[in-house]
């Protein structure tokens, strides 16, 4: 097992597009739905494994291109340790000022390392100034827990 670290950053308008957020329906609309339904399953179909957007489910992070993970480890301890560094990064511009304690930036770095030592994802989000939102998001895989059917990103 091994885990693979998603950051995403961008306008809050372009994270709120939730229909390129979640894989398409395994099933097309049947023949003889409404054009423009067919028209947006094939637009889904197209755009959510090659988006860089964060995937509503965590573990479909694995479906998107390679050149989206940001980094790959065998321990949980040093997935958690990038988290814990990017969380520093960004925590000047968290738009809830709370949200930068120090403190509490470590315990969901713990919390993270925890998760992932148990064979579990763990995904974050915070608003940003401007308004912008921070996606970040560490991901068990081979396999990953909520999803064991993905493929790992590194063997496609």
């Amino acid at each position: 097992m091994h885990h693979h670290a998603y950051l995403w950053t961008g306008p809050k308008p372009r994270f709120d597009q939730e229909a390129l957020r979640r894989p398409p329906h395994p099933e097309p609309p049947p023949p003889g739905s409404r054009p423009e339904l067919i028209q947006r399953y094939r637009e889904v179909a197209a755009e959510f494994p090659t988006s860089d957007l964060p995937p509503l489910e965590t573990a479909y992070w694995l479906v998107k291109p390679r050149s989206l993970v940001r980094g790959t480890w065998p321990d949980p301890a040093a997935a958690a340790s990038w988290l814990k560094r990017q969380l520093a990064a960004y925590a000047p511009r968290f738009a809830d000022g709370t949200q930068r304690d120090t403190g509490h930036l470590a315990t969901l770095a713990a919390s993270a390392a925890t998760r992932l030592a148990s064979g579990h994802d763990s995904s974050y989000g915070f608003y940003l100034e401007r308004p912008a939102y921070l996606s970040l998001a560490l991901v068990t895989c081979t396999p990953n827990r909520a999803r064991p059917n993905l493929p790992c990103p590194l063997d496609s």
